[in-house]
């Protein structure tokens, strides 16, 4: 019985009748005769710190939508994530604008907001955003 050797299995073979008559000595790399030489010159700025502004350093930043608001606390939807809700508490001197803002309509549900937080209090210092005109 004779075997039969397919083209592949020629290939195959021929393959590695090749690759090991090509294979030379393995040898190790070597070492570095020339020093290095690392200049010294001036670095390079990519991008210069800016400052942040002085009524919103050390303030956390919290973007979403109004669900409630009133002259004690506000209640906001997260902008990406609509099951991240947070309530945050009023300063005294954001509660003072709330009320002058809630004399001429407030803030409606769904307004788009920026509220600036002491990350250590959870209360809101500071609400950025156009309040709808009222219903």
């Amino acid at each position: 019985m004779r075997k039969r050797i397919t083209i592949g299995a020629m290939t195959a073979l021929a393959a590695v009748a090749l690759g090991s008559a090509c294979a030379g000595v393995a040898r190790g790399q070597d070492p570095i005769l020339t020093p290095i030489v690392v200049s010294t010159v001036a670095p390079i700025i990519v991008k210069a710190v800016t400052p942040k502004h002085k009524d919103t350093a050390g303030l956390a930043k919290f973007e979403g939508f109004i669900m409630n608001a009133n002259s004690v606390q506000v209640t906001v939807k997260a902008k990406g994530n609509d099951m991240a809700i947070k309530t945050f508490p009023l300063t005294a001197a954001s509660s003072e604008q709330m009320l002058k803002l809630m004399d001429k309509g407030g803030y409606q549900y769904g307004d788009k907001v920026t509220i600036y937080f002491d990350p250590q209090t959870q209360q809101a210092v500071k609400i950025k955003g156009k309040p709808s005109k009222p219903l």
